[in-house]
């Protein structure tokens, strides 16, 4: 499912921001010169994400310090669960669009 978030300067600097899409609660945030949207709850214990800090293209847990790569959704070394599910953003002429895979 493809679905229009906004205008292309929604998001300026890194911080995450939460966002509703098709009734998933995900984040959407800046890494570098792209835009990166991820599930918004930890998958470790459900840690909400958008209170996390985003740095060198790692979304940083609040609760745990565990660290998701930006770009794999991997988890830093030391934690054994599963990656952070990343979605898909296109920065188009009509604003910002997020493919949400319907699986």
């Amino acid at each position: 499912m493809r679905t229009h978030l906004g205008p292309l300067d929604i998001r300026d600097g890194p911080a995450p921001t939460p966002i509703l899409v098709g009734g998933q609660h995900l984040i959407l945030m800046r890494d570098g010169a792209r835009l990166v949207a991820a599930e918004r709850a930890c998958p470790h214990e459900g840690a909400d994400l958008s209170l996390g800090r985003c740095a060198a293209g790692r979304i940083h847990c609040p609760r745990h310090q565990a660290s998701f790569d930006l770009t794999s959704g991997a988890v830093s070394l030391g934690w054994s669960f599963r990656a952070l599910r990343l979605y898909h953003v296109d920065q188009a002429l009509g604003g910002l669009w997020i493919t949400i895979d319907s699986a």
